[in-house]
C-alpha cells in the first residue's frame, strides 16, 4: 500500500512540473527605431531631410557637372575638402543634386588657420554661368584672425559675403566648429551663426538691387536674383569641414 502510495505522488509530482505542452513561445516585438540616426525622430517629422549622411557624398556633384572631385573627402563623419593639397587651378566646387527655393539650411563647419571658403545658395548652373558666385549669394567662412579678407568690410566670417557685414561677431577661431542656419522664405533671408541672427535682409527688392550694384557682382548679371537654385560649398583652396548638413523646404 505504502508503494502504490509513494508511486502516485511521484507521478502526481511530476505532472505538476511538466507543463512543457501548455507553453506558448512569446513574441519578439522589435523596437521602433529612427531610420536615419543623424536626424531626430522629430526632425524627420517635420519634414528635415540630410544633404550628408555621414558616410558618402550621395545627392552632391561638381559644379558644371560630373562626380564630386577627388579633393572632397568623407572623414570622421565630415565632408572635408583638402585644400592644401590642391595642385592646379581647376574648381571643385560642389552643389547639391537638387534644387531649392524656400527652405531652412542647418551645418556645421570649421575651417583650416588662415583659411577660406563659403557657402552659396540659389546657385544656377548652366553655360551662361560659369561660377558659382556669378549667381548664387554666399555666407562667408572665413579665419578672421589671419586670412587676408579680415580687413574688408564684408568679407569677414558669417557676412553676407561683398552686401552686408553681420551684426555681431559671433564665429569661434580656427579649426573649432561653428553652427549654421541659413533661412530664406519668400524673399526674408536670415543668417545665423552659433545661435545669433547675425544677417537680416530682403533679396530682390529695391534695396536689395542697390546693394548688388555698389557690389563686385555687379559685373554678372543675374546675380541675386533668383529664387530656386542649388546650395554650394565652396573650393577657396583651403581645407574645410563640413558636417550634420540638413535642409527642410518650407
Amino acid at each position: 500500500m505504502r508503494l502504490i502510495l509513494a508511486f502516485a505522488i511521484a507521478i502526481s509530482f511530476i505532472a505538476c512540473n511538466d507543463n512543457s505542452s501548455e507553453k506558448k513561445e512569446e513574441t519578439k516585438i522589435e523596437p521602433v527605431t529612427n531610420s536615419n540616426p543623424l536626424l531626430t525622430d522629430e526632425e524627420q517629422k517635420d519634414g528635415w531631410q540630410l544633404l550628408f549622411d555621414g558616410t558618402t557624398i550621395a545627392g552632391w556633384h561638381n559644379y558644371g557637372g560630373g562626380s564630386v572631385g577627388n579633393l572632397w573627402k568623407v572623414e570622421n563623419g565630415t565632408i572635408k575638402f583638402a585644400g592644401a593639397e590642391k595642385k592646379d587651378t581647376i574648381a571643385q566646387d560642389i552643389i547639391t543634386d537638387e534644387e531649392y527655393e524656400n527652405f531652412d539650411l542647418k551645418l556645421e563647419w570649421k575651417i583650416d588657420t588662415a583659411g577660406n571658403s563659403g557657402i552659396m545658395f540659389y546657385v544656377q548652373e548652366d553655360k551662361d554661368h560659369p561660377k558659382p558666385y556669378w549667381t548664387g549669394p554666399e555666407m562667408q567662412i572665413l579665419d578672421n584672425e589671419r586670412h587676408d579678407d579680415r580687413k574688408y568690410p564684408k568679407h569677414r566670417a558669417g557676412d553676407l559675403y561683398d552686401l552686408i557685414s553681420c551684426s555681431k561677431e559671433t564665429v569661434k577661431p580656427a579649426l573649432e566648429w561653428n553652427q549654421v542656419e541659413i533661412k530664406s522664405v519668400n524673399g526674408k533671408l536670415d543668417f545665423f551663426l552659433n545661435g545669433e541672427n547675425i544677417v537680416s535682409t530682403t533679396m530682390w527688392d529695391d534695396n536689395w538691387n542697390k546693394m548688388i550694384a555698389a557690389s563686385k557682382f555687379k559685373q554678372w548679371p543675374g546675380f541675386g536674383t533668383f529664387k530656386k537654385g542649388r546650395i554650394c560649398l565652396q573650393d577657396h583652396d583651403s581645407n574645410v569641414w563640413f558636417r550634420n548638413i540638413k535642409i527642410k523646404k518650407l
